[in-house]
């Protein structure tokens, strides 16, 4: 048991505003109700992404200007999906490359491996699961340039702050010239996020209470998962869209694992996730203020989102 998801859990749950992390959704029952999330109608998030990587392969390939062979080094790798194309493009054009896909779960990079293998047999693929920087740093002594990959918007569940420092982690290790390619989802009609977010056959609601049976599970705790409720509102003004679990009642929550009882009034929230949308001024700002610029926005055809190539 990972002792700091003891101690976010704890820390979250006893703040004077309760907050839980997002990155604890995605244990392998969270990896898989996400996957459904992304082949939601109303979540255009992933559709538009997979337009641009299937679509501009070439034009994404011709913007890197890389000797070969060259590394795609993949955060948050997922199921691979979406990359797919971009690595499809590659090995038909005979561009040699090595895929390094990073994840913090096993499941989803032993999924990820086998689909890979199966439909492209040739790639030269080194999965590696665990923590990013500590991968990064091992992947920097490697003189190959390197894309890295930060997609599927992710970029979006940090504060502004968050995504300054994180941004400039990578930054800091990057080689000279390296490149990255990040998802950023853009601000748009309102109703269009919110629907994506505030799906009616609730499959994100089922996203954010697995969490509290994660916690069940993992800290011995007793939540009621039907004495929750989930909520979410997007602010179009500063581009936020924020997810709450909802205490639908005055009760206390033990968890058995820390010794610790956890009161809920009625109506309190629990803050899970923030998912920021950005317009293309902002992203010339961020690339800038983290120490890159940018080379390119690619956009899919309702310029509902885009895959921004940035120089280190």
């Amino acid at each position: 048991m990972d002792y700091t998801f003891d101690k976010d859990i704890l820390d979250g749950l006893t703040a004077p505003k309760k907050h839980l992390s997002s990155k604890y959704f995605y244990d392998d029952a969270g990896s898989r109700i996400f996957q459904e999330i992304m082949h939601m109608q109303s979540y255009y998030l992933t559709d538009s992404e997979f337009e641009i990587l299937s679509l501009q392969a070439k034009q994404i390939v011709d913007a890197l200007e890389f000797n070969v062979p060259f590394n795609i080094i993949e955060f948050g790798a997922g199921d691979g999906f979406k990359t797919f194309k971009l690595l499809e493009y590659l090995e038909e054009n005979n561009i040699a490359f090595h895929y390094i896909p990073i994840d913090i779960s096993k499941e989803a990079i032993d999924m990820l491996t086998e689909k890979l293998k199966e439909r492209l047999p040739n790639v030269s693929i080194k999965p590696k699961i665990g923590d990013y920087f500590k991968m990064l740093k091992e992947l920097k002594q490697d003189t190959t340039p390197s894309l890295l990959l930060f997609l599927g918007s992710n970029i979006g569940n940090y504060s502004y702050d968050e995504a300054t420092e994180l941004l400039q982690l990578f930054n800091n290790n990057m080689k000279p010239k390296d490149k990255l390619l990040i998802g950023i989802d853009l601000k748009k009609n309102p109703i269009t996020i919110h629907n994506a977010y505030f799906d009616k056959d609730g499959i994100t609601k089922r996203f954010n209470l697995n969490l509290l049976l994660r916690i069940n599970r993992e800290l011995e705790a007793d939540f009621k998962i039907d004495d929750f409720d989930f909520y979410c509102h997007y602010n179009p003004t500063n581009g936020e869209v924020k997810s709450y679990i909802v205490s639908l009642k005055k009760q206390q929550v033990y968890l058995k694992k820390l010794d610790k009882m956890i009161s809920f009034s009625q109506n309190e929230l629990i803050w899970t996730e923030l998912s920021k949308k950005y317009n293309l001024i902002d992203i010339e700002d961020l690339a800038t203020k983290t120490g890159y610029s940018v080379a390119t926005n690619f956009l899919d055809c309702k310029h509902y989102f885009t895959d921004s190539l940035w120089v280190k």
